[in-house]
């Protein structure tokens, strides 16, 4: 076994359980929590060693291969320097879909899926044709999911970083939906016409001055065009608020990802554009995630 793998070659290859072991520890000494440890170890060994989930579970006590040890140090190698296992593994699981996870893109996380949900509450006919517009599609796991979800919408999807477009197209076919979207490149809705039923964004919000304080994982994996909103991170709701009067059809619905202690400041930009808030909703960590509004309906 070579030098530079992470377990002892003197007693043979580790076990898968002992294996998971030592990779958690590893981990935790990097910084990384006990319990994300645990689980990062065993999707580490899942993916080194081609196992499923209950693979693992039946026989813990099976020994690893020399190729299966050396591939599963590597692994555990790259995450202790807290680059994720999404990027490791080069995929994430997002909504109920297996998406890639590009290098140059931002990497879709539990808390974005709040987004979907709250869409999904406030669309009463999941069945209609639906335009849903997607601004700053990153990974597209947002419209991704709402396609997957609503079965006769269409959706366009527009991000300014041209790899970011790639990313959203590899999977939107991925996901088999490419037929139902358009991908374009440019800055917000300022090169768009046209209306959406259901606008969807998850831009950069953190603050400029707390860049450096992200978490690794972050701050020295996820693209800062994807990161900055600028001194108070609320420059891109501005941009696309202001556009939202032209944009979003009556009566439609805008849906926000937005900072932790931001809720507040989005509301009062969709107000300032006589857009009617219906619904804050909380993360799974209690934190208030995403601004959902209306526009006006048509009057009868």
């Amino acid at each position: 076994m070579p030098r530079d793998c992470l377990f002892d070659s003197d007693g043979g290859p580790p076990s898968r359980a002992e294996a998971v072991a030592a990779v958690a520890a590893r981990l935790v000494d990097s910084g990384v929590g006990a319990q994300e440890a645990q689980d990062d170890a065993r999707a580490l060994l899942r993916a080194a060693a081609g196992l499923s989930r209950l693979d693992l579970a039946l026989s813990p006590q099976a020994a690893l291969t020399p190729d299966e040890t050396q591939r599963l140090s590597d692994f555990a190698r790259r995450r202790a320097a807290r680059e994720p296992v999404s990027r490791i593994l080069g995929a994430r699981g997002f909504w109920t879909l297996d998406l890639t996870v590009a290098p140059d893109v931002l990497d879709p996380r539990a808390d974005t899926e709040t987004l979907v949900e709250t869409v999904l509450a406030l669309t009463d006919e999941r069945n209609a044709p639906l335009r849903i517009l997607d601004l700053g599609s990153g990974s597209g796991a947002i419209l991704c999911a709402l396609l997957s979800e609503l079965p006769h919408a269409t959706g366009v999807a527009v991000d300014l970083w041209a790899p970011a477009c790639a990313a959203t197209r590899q999977n939107l076919a991925r996901c088999g939906l490419s037929r139902r979207a358009n991908v374009l490149r440019g800055r917000w809705g300022s090169a768009l016409a046209g209306v959406f039923d259901i606008i969807v964004s998850n831009p950069p919000y953190v603050r400029a001055g707390d860049m450096a304080t992200l978490d690794p994982e972050v701050r020295l994996h996820d693209p800062a065009l994807a990161l900055d909103g600028g001194v108070d991170g609320l420059d891109c709701y501005r941009d696309i608020i202001a556009d939202l009067g032209r944009l979003l059809a009556p009566g439609g619905l805008a849906a926000f990802e937005v900072g932790h202690d931001q809720a507040a400041s989005v509301c009062a930009l969709l107000h300032a554009q006589n857009l009617s808030v219906s619904r804050i909703a909380r993360d799974a960590g209690g934190h208030e995630r995403v601004v959902a509004a209306r526009a006006e309906p048509e009057a009868s």
